[in-house]
């Protein structure tokens, strides 16, 4: 008796008439795993989206999966609330529509935030019964910070926002501005009593993204200023640069610092660059 022919899918490199959806495919792995999924749990999820109710082995053969795995893959992807098990046998694996799967990824990361939130009180306690064990002064010495990926950059953009006591700067080319602006970045500003001084490359058609500030205080930079270069400085005491910024397709990636000679440098080029810039259109 021969074995079941094993069913040809678009995660095969084999078929070349599928070629056209492995592109799709791959940027849609990516996207999944911001939603805390694996590859190759992403991979079972759209399987079982695409090609309707499977059985754990049939999984398997068509992707070539190691059994343990695979049975592994599915148990997790039930876990997470989007594949769901019938109870006949043998059993059948389905993948929840992909709008209702987000939501269910999104609300479950939501509550495990919120979890994190409720523990910060008793952590905080736990840690300080702890004693210090330092036995010398320690003298301050300069600090750098890698950040890598969106959510931890604009993590620490808010914390240095939030924390400044007298003056915030920024320069940034009109695309920066933008990612700002999608980051609710501008609210906590214009909220604050703060001191802020914006410059930017922004056109006309991106202007109102300063709308809800005072454009007193945003300045365009000259045209023969390259517009790669993007830095925020709170302060005069930290500064946070990108390395990749959102002119370059990379994931985006910069450097928190305080150090003196660094934050001194980029400062005098900011009010140099203030005083030969003109001011935005109100």
């Amino acid at each position: 008796m021969k074995d079941e022919e094993t069913q040809i899918t678009i995660f095969d490199n084999s078929d070349s008439t599928l070629t056209e959806h492995r592109l799709t495919l791959d940027k849609l792995r990516e996207d999944l795993s911001k939603f805390g999924l694996t590859s190759n749990q992403a991979k079972v999820y759209i399987f079982l989206g695409k090609y309707g109710s499977k059985t754990a082995p049939e999984v398997c053969k068509a992707l070539k999966l190691p059994r343990t795995e695979t049975y592994h893959l599915l148990t997790t992807l039930q876990n997470k609330g989007i594949v769901s098990a019938t109870f006949q046998h043998p059993i059948r694996f389905s993948a929840l529509p992909l709008d209702k799967a987000v939501w269910v990824l999104v609300n479950s990361e939501k509550e495990r935030v919120n979890t994190l939130e409720r523990q910060e009180k008793s952590i905080v306690e736990l840690w300080n019964t702890i004693p210090e064990f330092t036995t010398t002064t320690e003298s301050k010495e300069n600090k750098f910070q890698m950040l890598q990926g969106t959510n931890q950059v604009n993590s620490k953009i808010r914390e240095m926002i939030n924390s400044t006591e007298s003056e915030f700067i920024v320069l940034g080319s009109e695309k920066d501005y933008l990612k700002f602006y999608h980051s609710d970045f501008f609210e906590p500003i214009s909220k604050s009593k703060i001191e802020y001084k914006f410059l930017t490359s922004s056109s006309d058609k991106s202007i109102y993204i300063f709308d809800e500030i005072d454009r007193n205080k945003v300045k365009k930079i000259p045209k023969d200023i390259r517009d790669n270069l993007c830095f925020l400085l709170k302060d005069d005491e930290e500064i946070l640069f990108f390395i990749k910024n959102a002119t370059q397709t990379s994931e985006v990636t910069a450097i928190w610092t305080d150090s003196e000679s660094m934050i001194y440098s980029m400062k005098i080029l900011f009010e140099s660059l203030w005083a030969k810039s003109k001011n935005i259109h109100l």
